[in-house]
C-alpha cells in the first residue's frame, strides 16, 4: 500500500487526535462548490448588507464536485493508513454545511461537542445520536475548507488530545454508549487541553479521530466561511482488543488512551 502520512503525521493523529491534509482538492473543485453554496442561500453573494445571520445552514449535497473533494486517490490512500484498507465507506455526499458570517451577534451553536455516529430512539433528533467506544458507524470527523479560513473567519476550535479523555469517558457506557447531549454535558469538566484553530486555505482537510472535541466560535473577519463536516461512515465498528492483525492509527489512539 502506497503511504501519503509519514510516522510523525500518524503519531500526531494518535496523539493529537487529528492530521491537516493541504492541497487536499483544487481551487476549481472548491469554486464549483461555492457556487451552488452561494445559489442556495437566501442572501446575495456581492452585498454583505444582505448577510444578516451569523450563520445559516445548508444540507447534503451530492452533486460532482462536493464528491470530487474528498475522493481523490490521495485521500483514500491517507483513509486506509488511519483507519485501514476495506473499512470504511466513500462519501457520496457531503454536507452539513454551517455557513458562517461576519457578524457582532453570537451563534447559538458554539459549545464544545463530540459529533455523534448512529442513531438513538429519535433518529430524527440528531440530539439523541449515540457514540460508543468502538465508534459505530463513524471512522473520522472530517473538517472540510471550501473557502480560505484565517483566525478571524470562525475557524473550529479542535481541543488537542481530548479525544483521549473522551475515549476514558465511554470505556465504562458499553455498547450503547452515550446519547450526543449525555456526552456534551460532561466535556467541560476535562482537562484544559490545547486549542488548536483549523485555519488553511480552501482545499484544506482536518482529518480527526471520531472521539475529538470541538467548537464553532463567532467569526470576526469579512469574509463568509464555508466549511463541511461530514463524518466519513466506518463499515462496521472499531477493534480496540483481540485484533489479530495489529491496530490503526484510529484504534491505537483509543487503546492508548486506556492504559
Amino acid at each position: 500500500m502506497s503511504e501519503v502520512l509519514n510516522k510523525k503525521e500518524i503519531a500526531q493523529f494518535v496523539h493529537s487526535g487529528f492530521v491537516r491534509i493541504e492541497n487536499a482538492f483544487s481551487q476549481e473543485i472548491a469554486d464549483a462548490v461555492l457556487a451552488i453554496l452561494w445559489n442556495d442561500l437566501p442572501c446575495n453573494r456581492s452585498e454583505p448588507s444582505t448577510w444578516t445571520e451569523p450563520v445559516i445552514r445548508l444540507g447534503m449535497y451530492s452533486q460532482q464536485p462536493f464528491v470530487d473533494s474528498l475522493n481523490s486517490t490521495k485521500l483514500h490512500l491517507i483513509f486506509d493508513q488511519l483507519i485501514g484498507e476495506d473499512k470504511w465507506i466513500p462519501c457520496r455526499r457531503v454536507g452539513t454545511f454551517p455557513v458562517r458570517f461576519p457578524s457582532v451577534e453570537q451563534p447559538n451553536d458554539t459549545g464544545k461537542h463530540v459529533d455523534a455516529s448512529f442513531p438513538g430512539k429519535e433518529p430524527d433528533n440528531y440530539l439523541t445520536w449515540r457514540i460508543n467506544l468502538r465508534s459505530k458507524g463513524r471512522a473520522l470527523l472530517m473538517l472540510v475548507l471550501y473557502s480560505d479560513v484565517s483566525e478571524k473567519d470562525a475557524p473550529t476550535v479542535i481541543y488537542d488530545g481530548s479525544h483521549m479523555d473522551v475515549a476514558r469517558i465511554l470505556a465504562t457506557e458499553g455498547d450503547a454508549g452515550l446519547s450526543f447531549m449525555e456526552l456534551a454535558v460532561k466535556l467541560d469538566d476535562l482537562p484544559k487541553r490545547k486549542e488548536v484553530y483549523a485555519t488553511g486555505k480552501a482545499g484544506t482537510i482536518y482529518l480527526c479521530h471520531p472521539f475529538i472535541v470541538h467548537s464553532a466560535q463567532p467569526h470576526r473577519g469579512t469574509t463568509p466561511k464555508f466549511m463541511a463536516q461530514p463524518p466519513l461512515l466506518l463499515k462496521d465498528q472499531l477493534s480496540i482488543s483481540g485484533a489479530a492483525n495489529g491496530y490503526t492509527p484510529v484504534e491505537q489512539a483509543i487503546r492508548l488512551s486506556l492504559e
